[in-house]
């Protein structure tokens, strides 16, 4: 029965993914558009301009930026910590056996392309951007591969989900241990506080959701004021919640469901709109060819593409996984390009590794045009090998 439940949440999962990658795409056209228009300015001033509420004696205002980067994207990053736990639990990562192929695979689409940008940045004042390659986006690489319809077999499809997971991740832990510059103890206490008695609400086995969303606030609270990015407030949260492996929708398949809609069609929407605002200038074009633009386009897409092929080359002839079925390794190369689209998760990394703007703004650019590389080719290449079998079968 387990199984009809991944099935089905996959499904729904996949569904709103694709079409989020449309709209997303659609934003970073409208972003791009103000960025080089004459409303320009305007769009940048509403971004900086700060709102929020009093209570008592303190003031929690925000900019605009600042309230879609921490706050939204918390929720963002809760809906990833809980595709990761199903995953655990019921899916693709509930064995080691099912787990390690995609898990290998992640691996060597992390740290092949930080290697590439290392070597490329190594001495630069841009060497602290070492992360940005390392993340795949899930909603438009499902956005690219759900295209390809069958052209590919589902089993890719899955594949590619959960590797794109244990990506998102492994991109988590990068940036609570790598980019975190100050920690503050006695919020973090606070923070370890509210997991406990999150915990503690999942061993007894509480299931109203508001147990968990209200201290979760808190959390998020806390953690921001930590020093550590309040991101990852929702990665944290969401391994609280409780699921189960029954055909009854557990409290985290229900949020899940919930959160779906609201994180592909508006969050991730509206993160693109305020980070992709790239007003275009011809030092723009040369910086692709700096270092910083170097390491992340190769990064992206050649060090995407061979970390993927060459891990799971290793850990299929060591036996620790098989291939998708009905799938090939020509698959899994086009498949490795498709995890060079780094979008999302890549231009969050850009914005904690810079304090310098003309360095976020050539790290944007070059996120931009490996992912519309990645997506491009992969695509291109995946279609091109449902073409050959169809002339050979005929």
């Amino acid at each position: 029965m387990a199984k009809l439940i991944n099935l089905q949440s996959f499904k729904d999962f996949f569904r709103s993914g694709q079409i989020g990658g449309v709209i997303l795409l659609f934003c970073v056209a409208v972003s791009l558009f103000i960025a080089n228009s004459t409303y320009a300015p305007a769009f940048s001033s509403l971004l900086a301009t700060d709102f929020g509420f009093t209570f008592g004696s303190q003031v929690y205002a925000f900019s605009v930026s600042a309230w879609i980067n921490d706050a939204l994207m918390a929720v963002f990053f809760l809906l990833v910590g809980l595709e990761i736990k199903r995953e655990m639990v019921e899916g693709e990562l509930s064995s080691l056996k099912k787990a390690s192929l995609p898990v290998v695979a992640a691996m060597g689409g992390m740290l092949v392309p930080a290697f590439i940008y290392f070597l490329l940045n190594k001495g630069e004042t841009t060497a602290s951007g070492w992360g940005i390659p390392m993340a795949t986006d899930i909603a438009f690489a499902l956005a690219i591969i759900s295209m390809l319809g069958k052209s590919v077999p589902t089993s890719l499809k899955v594949f590619l989900a959960a590797l794109a997971i244990v990506d998102d991740l492994g991109a988590i832990l990068v940036i609570a241990v790598f980019y975190t510059n100050e920690v503050h103890f006695d919020y973090l206490l606070m923070a370890g506080g509210i997991i406990l008695l999150l915990l503690a609400f999942n061993f007894f086995n509480i299931k109203p959701l508001f147990f968990y969303l209200i201290p979760g606030v808190f959390l998020w609270y806390f953690i921001h004021h930590s020093g550590i990015h309040a991101t990852i407030a929702g990665v944290l949260l969401a391994l609280t919640i409780p699921t189960n492996k029954t055909t009854i929708e557990s409290p985290l398949e229900k949020l899940e469901h919930l959160l779906n809609g609201p994180v592909n069609y508006f969050i991730m929407p509206i993160f693109a709109l305020a980070n992709t605002n790239i007003t275009f200038q011809k030092e723009m074009i040369t910086g692709l060819a700096s270092p910083l633009g170097l390491g992340i386009i190769i990064g992206l897409f050649l060090g995407k593409t061979i970390g993927v092929t060459l891990f799971s080359w290793v850990a299929v002839k060591l036996k620790l996984g098989s291939l998708p079925s009905r799938s090939g390794w020509k698959h899994i190369i086009g498949l490795g390009m498709l995890a060079g689209i780094g979008f999302t998760m890549s231009i969050f990394i850009s914005l904690l590794s810079f304090s310098d703007e003309l360095h976020v703004t050539e790290a944007k650019f070059a996120v931009l045009c490996a992912s519309v590389i990645s997506g491009l080719i992969g695509f291109i290449f995946l279609k091109s090998i449902h073409k050959k079998k169809a002339v050979t079968t005929t």
